[in-house]
């Protein structure tokens, strides 16, 4: 007896790398030319939702910072956004004085948020 199988359905997928692609100012052409693959390809992947090959999947998700927990487990806590991952990649290209003063905002942001709080 035949196991029917559930086909994962990658639109969400599709939509992410084109948003992080997008939000990395790269061009179709510039990251298929990176990867070696026809501009097509990736069009299709970020517009149709097709299947990319499990070498491809992983290439994009690399080059790109995207976390795939929030496809494959999404009932779940996901670990490290996106987002996240894409703000980590930035800090990690920082020097040690930006970070000083990127912590200092973060510090005064929450400070104010706590703050607000308090008031209501």
């Amino acid at each position: 007896m035949k196991q029917e199988k559930i086909k994962y359905d990658f639109k969400a997928f599709g939509q992410a790398i084109k948003e992080a692609r997008k939000a990395k100012g790269i061009w179709r052409n510039q990251l298929a030319n990176q990867m070696n693959i026809d501009p097509r390809y990736i069009a299709s992947i970020e517009n149709n939702g097709q299947h990319p090959s499990l070498q491809i999947f992983y290439e994009l998700v690399t080059l790109l910072d995207v976390s795939v927990d929030q496809f494959f487990f999404q009932d779940s806590n996901v670990n490290k956004s996106t987002q996240r991952r894409q703000l980590d990649s930035l800090l990690d290209e920082m020097e040690s004085k930006d970070l000083i003063i990127l912590t200092a905002t973060v510090k005064g942001i929450q400070q104010a948020k706590s703050e607000e709080g308090t008031e209501n």
